[in-house]
């Protein structure tokens, strides 16, 4: 039996004959799609269910907020799309070990909060609002289109001294293209569809570089990166996070795993160890750059 997605990419392929325009809105509504809502995995429960919880409203919606720990340093964690915090669950366990305190949220229609039309500019929302409870930040560390968010946020409205990319992408533009190749989109409808994407966002193509694309638009030179993805990643292949390795030389850690995914990497040993050295060396250079200032 054909998967949803296959179905999904059938219905749109053939929508396209008659209309590349209704082609491109069903591919634009499958694209920003966030259901199934992925549920909390059992190795992952202990440690969601010891968070400290909490809620933010971004516009009319609640948005569920998580703690843990209580040490001085501070580190955000973003989910990727279709994603939820809980996925992060090795990594909660070996930040609270090492003294940091984590906290983070489940984007609007993920997780446990509540649903509705949600994009990019939301996951940059509720990180600033959380940064302006919590912060300042030691640390940003994103998973897939959190990684993206992450790299927006920093470059933006929540000054880091680190951030953290795995298995991301410098921009959007990745992924819509990976949603392209996906879905085998004609031409036209991929056209209509990048229309729609940019109109969403209130961008035209130029905008959408400056405002988006951590590669084009750097993080601040304060900022160290580290990237980190897995050769095998099917579902956002390398090319990206190598582009923003490139983009930061000098300032970049790349690490690329081997046969861990999309998201069996958040477990790998070697992803924590390198998240946690990064992050800890943030906070060092955070503390030489604040004694050379005085």
């Amino acid at each position: 039996m054909p998967s949803v997605p296959a179905l999904l990419s059938r219905a749109i392929r053939t929508t396209a004959f008659v209309s590349p325009r209704a082609a491109g809105r069903l591919a634009y509504r499958t694209f920003f799609s966030t259901e199934p809502r992925m549920r909390v995995h059992a190795r992952d429960a202990a440690t969601h269910e010891a968070a400290h919880t909490g809620s933010l409203t971004l516009g009319s919606r609640s948005v569920t907020t998580y703690e843990w720990g209580a040490g001085p340093r501070t580190v955000l964690l973003l989910h990727g799309w279709r994603g939820r915090v809980s996925q992060f669950a090795p990594l909660v366990r070996e930040l609270v070990s090492e003294g940091f305190r984590v906290v983070s949220f489940d984007a609007p229609a993920h997780g446990s909060s509540a649903g509705g039309p949600t994009d990019v500019r939301d996951w940059v929302e509720a990180a600033t609002r959380l940064h302006g409870i919590h912060g300042p930040f030691d640390a940003l560390v994103g998973h897939s289109f959190g990684a993206f968010a992450a790299l927006t946020a920093a470059r933006t409205t929540v000054p880091t001294p680190a951030v953290v990319a795995i298995a991301g992408a410098a921009g959007p533009i990745a992924f819509v293209d990976e949603f392209t190749r996906d879905f085998r989109l004609d031409e036209r409808t991929a056209a209509h569809m990048n229309a729609l994407f940019r109109a969403r966002l209130g961008v035209d193509e130029a905008e959408l570089t400056a405002r988006y694309d951590a590669a084009q638009h750097p993080l601040p030179e304060s900022t160290a990166l580290l990237v980190v993805h897995d050769r095998a990643d099917r579902r956002m292949p390398d090319a990206d996070s190598l582009r923003l390795h490139a983009a930061h030389d000098g300032r970049s850690r790349l690490l690329r795993t081997e046969g861990f995914g999309h998201t069996r990497i958040l477990q790998a040993d070697a992803v924590l160890d390198a998240v946690i050295e990064h992050v800890q060396g943030a906070g060092r250079r955070a503390g030489v750059q604040s004694g050379s200032a005085r």
